[in-house]
């Protein structure tokens, strides 16, 4: 399914419904992202609502949220590259990206062996609500 569609050589119609639920779609990813809230969740949840499922849904679902990544990597910026530059001569830095990997190794290491499970099991309407 395309928001746009070629019927003919040279035309082509816009799906303006398609269009209207990527909106809406995309404002609940921006309401919700920067909450201490599921924005996935909520993409499911409205996403299940509007009847945007299937493989259309899992590429807008990443589209959108790696708009939403690149706009919290902009938002730290300075962070990241004060962290970095400070790593050789910064405790402080050292100590953010020692916690930083211990956080993020038990997340790989469960989501590596779980992950499929996890989709199978908790990606859909019913649990996430």
């Amino acid at each position: 399914m395309s928001a746009v569609t070629y019927n003919d050589p040279g035309e082509f119609r816009l799906d303006l419904l398609l269009l209207l639920k990527a909106a809406i779609m995309g404002l609940v990813e921006g309401l919700t992202e920067f909450l201490p809230i599921s924005s996935t969740g909520h993409l499911i949840l409205t996403g299940s609502l509007l009847g945007m499922t299937g493989d259309t849904a899992k590429v807008f679902e990443i589209a959108i949220q790696t708009g939403a990544m690149f706009a919290v990597m902009w938002e730290y910026r300075d962070r990241v590259v004060t962290t970095l530059s400070g790593l050789g001569s910064e405790p402080r830095a050292r100590r953010f990206a020692i916690n930083l990997l211990i956080a993020f190794l038990p997340a790989v290491v469960f989501g590596l062996a779980l992950g499929k499970a996890i989709k199978e099991r908790l990606f859909h309407p019913v649990p996430v609500a």
